[in-house]
Formats: structure tokens, sequence, C-alpha cells
């Protein structure tokens, strides 16, 4: 049976479709694997064991419809469920089955507060695609698969390189992320030295939190690769970290994390820390929250409680247990 699975984007949602690529593989004998992306997200694939081929979405459409019909498929399997995929399942006429989005009760539950969409992980919506061919949850957490043989010695100063704590700073969007007060404030009640981690655009923050406290936080922001990121990660003694991919490929590794989240909420999107066995998601009750699905560039009403008012006794005593 040769399958083709379908996810385009994002960094988190790609994540967790790895453990539906993993079941599909190994319970269903003699099965080819073959997975569709867009070539930003091609790292999160590569290595991975539990696929055949990796397709990469070209400028065309009709190039890519071009490559599936040529690999003659039995199923594909549309994780995405968007225009494309319609599309793509469409022209070449394959079997499928599609993800439920249940994109009206996400507005809804978004516009009026309401809780209509079940804490169900998305792992486990992803799932009930596959259903249908036998396949279930296996219970193991996302896979992830470092790329190269990095060592601490050559990413850390010598006091970090051992039973340090990952604050994953970074965040696409304004109100995922944490003040940089707030972050120093919880920097400075942990018992463990720092490792701060993300991108450039994170890179001034770290400078001034580091700044702010002196050697035990270390400003990795901008200076490693996504790859060396992850392996840190791997590496950390626990994380603390924010809507945001980096925290959710810390999941595979199986690391004490504080999830800590601000203007989204983890239910709504079904992306809580999955298959970990210690785990605090971080967050506060108000009537403005969720704010918006994926986070916006401004707190709506100006006052960004959900970040400002985060209590960090819990945050704290997680970390340092």
């Amino acid at each position: 049976m040769k399958i083709l699975v379908i996810r385009f984007s994002s960094m988190g949602d790609i994540i967790y479709t790895t453990p539906v690529v993993r079941c599909l593989k190994k319970q269903i004998p003699g099965a080819e694997i073959h997975f569709l992306t867009k070539p930003a997200f091609q790292y999160i694939y590569d290595s991975n064991p539990y696929v055949d081929k990796l397709l990469l979405l070209k400028p065309a459409l009709s190039a890519t419809i071009d490559e599936i019909k040529a690999e003659r498929y039995d199923y594909i399997i549309d994780l995405h469920n968007n225009l494309r995929t319609a599309i793509i399942k469409l022209r070449t006429g394959i079997r499928s089955s599609t993800y439920k989005k249940q994109p009206v009760k996400k507005w809804l539950s978004l516009k009026f507060k309401l809780k209509l969409i079940p804490p169900t992980h998305l792992v486990d919506r992803y799932l009930k695609a596959v259903k249908f061919l036998g396949v279930v949850n296996d219970g193991q957490p996302i896979d992830y698969y470092i790329k190269a043989n990095h060592q601490l010695n050559n990413l850390l100063p010598a006091a970090h390189r051992a039973g340090y704590v990952a604050f994953v700073i970074g965040a696409t969007h304004f109100t995922k992320r944490m003040p940089n007060d707030k972050i120093i404030s919880i920097c400075r009640q942990l018992n463990n030295p720092v490792v701060l981690l993300g991108g450039n655009d994170v890179k001034a923050n770290g400078d001034i939190i580091a700044g702010e406290i002196g050697t035990k936080v270390y400003n990795a922001c901008g200076i490693t690769s996504l790859d060396e990121s992850v392996f840190l990660v791997s590496e950390a003694k626990s994380i603390i970290g924010f809507d945001t991919g980096l925290t959710h490929i810390a999941e595979a590794f199986n690391r004490p994390i504080v999830s800590v989240w601000g203007g989204t909420v983890p239910d709504l999107l079904g992306v809580q820390p999955y298959m970990v066995k210690d785990v605090l998601v971080a967050g506060i009750e108000l009537s403005c929250r969720p704010c918006s699905k994926f986070g916006l560039e401004k707190c709506p009403l100006g006052h960004f409680k959900c970040m400002n008012d985060m209590p960090e006794d819990g945050i704290v005593q997680f970390t340092n247990k």
C-alpha cells in the first residue's frame, strides 16, 4: 500500500503529524509512506525513518499534482484540509481521508469564549483520518531527529553545560511572548543556569535579559541554528517555553516542560504538550482570553494581563524541583 500524507504548515502542526506517519508505517505491513509539505518545513522530516519519500510543494500547484499522479498512490491522507489540498484530491482522483478542522466551532469558541471544541489533542484529531485503515494511537511521543552530532562544549560556556534550564523566549507573535521583565524575574528565581533560545528576532531581548542578570544566563538567541537549539533542549534539565515550534519540538525528548500560554490557549488548538510525563501548562483565566487562535502583534485591550499578571511561583517551583 502506498500512502501520501499532506500537511503544508506550520512547524507545530507538522510536528504533530509525526505520530500519524509512524503509526501508518509500523501498523500497516509493507506500507510505503510519503509526506508532502512546503520546502520551508523539510527539516522536520529529514532523517525520519518512517517516511520513505519526502515531497516538497512546488511553486506551481499543477507541477505538484503531476508528481502525485506519477507516484500512483492508493490513498491520500489530507491533514491540512484547505483549498490547495482540495484541488489536489479533486484533480488526482485518488481515494482520500481528510482531517476535520471544525472551523465554525473554533470561530464561535474564539468569538464568544465558548468551549465548543473538546480538549482533544491535535494528534488524536489527525489519527481519526487514518482510523479507516485500522491504525490506532501507539501512545508514543512525537518524533524529531537531530541532524548532526553536536557537542555541548562547542555551544555553551563551561558553566552552562550541566543541569541548565532551556528558556525558549521566541514566538512568532507578541501576544505569545512573555515581557522581558517577567522573564528576568523568573530567571532570577531559578536554581540552575539558564540558556535563552530563539531566533534573531529575539536576540536583542536575550541581550537585555542576560545583561540584567549576568553570567547565570547565556543568550544563544540568533547564535545557534535550529538543529543546535533542538539539541540544547534535548540536553536540558527542563524547558520553559511559549506557544512556538521549538517548545513543541522539545516534547520529543520527554524533558520536564513548562508550557506558557498568553493570548492563545492550548485547548482551542489541541496542542498542549503531547505524551510528556512531567508538564506544567501555565496560563490565567481572563474574560478576554483567548484573543486569537494564533497570536497578535499587540494586546487588543492594551493591558496584556494574560502575560503581565501570570503567576511566577508555579513556574519557578516546577522548574526548580
